[in-house]
């Protein structure tokens, strides 16, 4: 029977059950600690009969088993009522989060949608890309020449000389031809029918089901290729290719992070995983970017450091004044006392950007201190600092905030340049 668990990031979850009933059978278990050893260890750790999630959030889905991993900026201990309503707020975030930067389209986090309250982020996915399949369907899906051979009864093509003597060498009226064939059987619709096919495996809910069935139906007949990572890369877009981007981009994510069960058994996994530091970057960035006054720039630093290894703050921001370097961190801090490793990293970014105050950036909780400035003792001639800034991660309704790059800039005193 099909079944949901959700839980945040850095929790366990064990073969035994916790607080709340959940836990997760051998086999589930199993599963999970082969598609870590497959991805460096650093999606979960394992413990004893469990894991124990790190800051990887996203989807999991193993045969009957769906397994939500959620981002939590707080240390609130939730009893079981509260844990349901604590869970739909920060899938909610995620969602939002997910859609800002460009993960799933905007529109899919309106309230009427995350109203609908989808089985799972793993059934949003598969309905939209079932959405964007069906899109294509009605406007019909491009042609394209390739080439192809055979036997036939009309001279087509160019004539294959060794092989129609092998073959015709009795039969006088036929030609082994080699010749153009103009048609829908190419990659993107072979990349198109790998993914539907991955979904008529993986997938538990009824509805999607159904509605894949109709759109099989509706499919024409193309090679079902093996699809790998290089089948991507040998994607160009064009004029014509364009109404298939969004398809492709979460058929990729399907095909590319699906580990079906090599032992011939039920267990096929699909797992849709985003490292929260990096999601949490990219949201701040974004932010920034519409928050900031005229003539300010902000982007993704990089310069070179030691031999070809580069040094990459998470954030640069431009001023005529100058530069402010920004680390982004997904970690609660009840105490103003950044790591050693992040200070020397903050340290090196000031002296390779010339930058008086770079900021340490954390998600603000009831038990953060205020934001608080330390300076370096050495490194420039004029004195330098780095200052730990906390920023609302959800607004007064429980949403994922708007306002959190408007705080960092007032800190940062920006202004235009015009």
């Amino acid at each position: 029977m099909p079944r949901t668990i959700r839980v945040f990031e850095h929790e366990q979850l064990k073969i035994h059950p916790n607080e709340r009933g959940e836990k997760l059978e051998e086999h589930e278990l199993r599963k999970l600690y082969e598609f870590n050893d497959q991805h460096e260890n650093k999606h979960f750790t394992g413990i004893r009969d469990g894991v124990k999630f790190t800051s990887y959030v996203g989807v999991i889905q193993i045969a009957g088993l769906t397994l939500e991993i959620l981002p939590k900026a707080d240390k609130h201990i939730y009893d079981a009522e509260d844990y349901k309503a604590a869970s739909t707020r920060w899938r909610n975030v995620l969602l939002q989060m997910l859609a800002i930067t460009r993960h799933i389209p905007v529109e899919t986090v309106s309230e009427a949608s995350l109203a609908k309250r989808h089985h799972s982020i793993l059934d949003l996915y598969f309905e939209l890309f079932l959405d964007e399949v069906q899109k294509l369907l009605h406007r019909g899906l491009i042609k394209k020449y390739r080439s192809t051979s055979g036997n036939l009864q009309v001279l087509k093509g160019r004539l294959d000389f060794n092989r129609n003597v092998q073959q015709n060498l009795i039969h006088r009226e036929r030609f082994y031809t080699e010749y153009q064939v103009y048609d829908q059987d190419h990659l993107l619709n072979q990349i198109l029918l790998r993914s539907l096919v991955i979904l008529d495996r993986i997938t538990t809910s009824p509805f999607i089901k159904d509605r894949l069935a109709r759109t099989l139906i509706d499919f024409p007949e193309v090679k079902d290729l093996h699809v790998q990572r290089h089948h991507f890369d040998r994607i160009t877009e064009n004029r014509k290719t364009v109404p298939y981007r969004e398809a492709l981009k979460i058929a990729r994510m399907i095909i590319l992070n699906y580990s079906p069960d090599v032992k011939g058994g039920n267990e096929d996994m699909l797992a849709i995983i985003f490292d929260m530091n990096v999601l949490w970057q990219e949201y701040i960035l974004l932010q920034l970017k519409k928050s900031v006054p005229e003539g300010v720039t902000v982007y993704k630093g990089s310069k070179p450091f030691w031999e070809a290894q580069p040094i990459e703050p998470d954030i640069v921001i431009e001023t005529s004044e100058g530069f402010h370097i920004l680390d982004t961190k997904w970690k609660v801090l009840d105490q103003a006392k950044p790591s050693a490793a992040d200070l020397k990293q903050m340290f090196a970014y000031n002296l390779y950007w010339n930058c008086k105050d770079s900021v340490l950036l954390y998600p603000k909780t009831e038990f953060s201190p205020p934001n608080t400035s330390g300076l370096y003792h050495q490194g420039m001639a004029e004195s330098h600092r780095c200052t730990l800034v906390f920023t609302s991660v959800l607004d007064e309704s429980g949403y994922l905030s708007k306002n959190c790059a408007e705080e960092l800039v007032n800190h940062l005193k920006l202004k235009s340049m015009h």
